[in-house]
């Protein structure tokens, strides 16, 4: 049976069950959990060192009255950047490259900060609809056209991690293939080619946790505007 380059991003199911669940849960087994101990093991340590940095510089620009929202944006960068980096392995499945699932971390998250700006500062949560000084002509125009922004910011989020993921997975899987063919018919070609394959490689690796980061960082920024 030939299979297509898009096959690697159908969601995998066995006896007509979604695999899903456990693609997505299953990271979690592979970090070290915390103990009680003063002296905890080297992977522990470098865990909570980590994590600690990452949570100091997403709160740094973050008022104090967004601070409660630490531990939701850490646990959803970890997730993100576990399953980006996972998805890199040979025979893995990446959930990230899911419109719908990155949909589905983006939109409740937006409409969130959307929903306490319009409950704490509702004067300031509708005047970005309206920068002062308009000229009265382009009230209305503004005023559409900042909607629109406002209501495509959570499409723009999954469909930018989506885009990235999928397309490094395209590239890497048509490289390796071009590798595969080349090799008998052109040795040098080959090996130029394989080391293409681990440049990009490794540059999607870069791009897997950037993509993380991003994610969590524009969330935080939406939510610096409405707090």
């Amino acid at each position: 049976m030939a299979l297509s380059f898009f096959d690697q991003f159908a969601s995998p199911t066995y006896l007509g069950i979604p695999l899903v669940a456990i693609a997505l849960s299953l990271p979690w087994v592979l970090y070290p959990t915390p103990c009680a101990r003063w002296q905890s093991n080297r992977l522990l340590t470098v865990q909570n060192w980590a994590i600690a940095r990452f949570t100091q510089q997403l709160l740094l620009p973050l008022n104090v009255g967004a601070h409660k929202w630490a531990l939701l944006l850490t646990s959803l960068m970890v997730l993100l950047l576990t399953l980006n980096l996972l998805g890199l392995l040979p025979y893995t499945f990446t959930p990230t490259t899911q419109l719908s699932l990155n949909l589905g971390f983006a939109v409740p998250l937006w409409l969130a900060t959307v929903i306490i700006g319009m409950w704490n500062k509702p004067t300031d949560a509708l005047g970005h609809l309206l920068p002062e000084g308009t000229p009265v002509p382009l009230i209305p125009v503004l005023i559409i056209i900042e909607t629109i922004s406002l209501f495509i910011r959570p499409l723009a989020l999954g469909v930018r991690l989506t885009a990235n993921l999928t397309a490094g997975h395209l590239l890497i899987q048509l490289i390796s293939t071009a590798v595969f063919v080349l090799v008998p018919l052109m040795p040098l070609v080959a090996v130029l080619t394989a080391t293409l394959l681990f440049l990009l490689t490794l540059l999607e690796v870069a791009v897997a946790m950037i993509q993380a980061y991003v994610f969590v960082l524009l969330l935080s920024l939406y939510l610096q505007e409405n707090v």
